[in-house]
């Protein structure tokens, strides 16, 4: 651009005086604002005074509240059983002529219909064993594996250490065939009259069966072992076991 301006209007500044002059402009303008900055700060601090004494209060974030959920059924598990709770004897109700045989209330009125039913179609279901007591399972995990001479885990297969039966729960029944009780507590049960007729027919009155073959828990099969599943605290007693991760289940008879 210098060469369009005529030589007599060239004016040269020197280098060391320009850089000078551009240093006190900045400067001046940084205090400037620096002024401006603290009589701010004087004009707040005249207005709302604060102790030394006493710094602002921090206030913790609140923690959220954790919603209430619905407590899950136990799935402890011992030896492939899962843990049950024994029935107070004012819940069992008779399900038998001589009163020793007993479920709880609504088991034992669904059984008592079932019962019927197969009756009206010829077919005898003969109630076995229902509730037991812990001290009862007790005899039968611990005294009766003596007897056969029979490892844990080998009568973990057959019979639930006590504390981990269903049977506890008043809502477990183990059923023959009046017209063959030779095959009662055997495998052989599954083929009677009375077994096809509960695989047809128990579902209707919410039994299942307890241990199919290559269920969940690993334990043997078991076709004369029903349980009800007929309202919410009956499901939710049994369910738990399907948290178990499936086993290979092994062959065997049960007491």
């Amino acid at each position: 651009m210098h060469d369009d301006i005529p030589e007599a209007f060239r004016q040269s500044v020197p280098e060391a005086s320009s850089q000078r002059a551009t240093l006190l402009i900045w400067g001046g303008s940084a205090l400037g604002l620096a002024v401006v900055a603290l009589g701010g700060w004087l004009a707040l601090s005249a207005l709302n005074p604060v102790s030394s004494d006493s710094a602002p209060e921090v206030v913790p974030a609140a923690s959220p509240t954790p919603s209430p959920s619905v407590a899950a059924e136990t799935t402890d598990d011992l030896l492939g059983h899962l843990s049950y709770k024994e029935v107070a004897a004012q819940e069992l109700k008779p399900i038998s002529a001589d009163g020793r045989l007993k479920l709880q209330n609504s088991a034992a009125q669904a059984y008592q219909r079932m019962a019927a039913a197969a009756r009206a179609a010829g077919v005898s279901v003969q109630p076995i064993s229902a509730f037991r007591t812990v001290e009862e399972q007790n005899y039968l995990f611990f005294k009766v594996k003596e007897q056969r001479a029979q490892a844990t885990a080998q009568r973990a297969n057959v019979s639930a250490p006590p504390g981990h039966s269903e049977h506890h729960t008043g809502y477990a029944i183990d059923v023959g065939d009046a017209t063959r009780p030779a095959t009662n507590l055997s495998q052989s049960f599954d083929q009677t009259p009375a077994f096809k007729w509960l695989e047809a027919n128990a579902a209707r009155f919410s039994f299942e069966l307890s241990f199919p073959k290559g269920n969940p828990q690993g334990v043997s099969y078991e076709p004369w072992h029903w349980r009800y599943v007929g309202d919410q605290k009956s499901l939710k007693t049994f369910y738990s076991a399907r948290k178990l991760k499936t086993n290979k289940a092994t062959e065997g008879t049960s007491p």
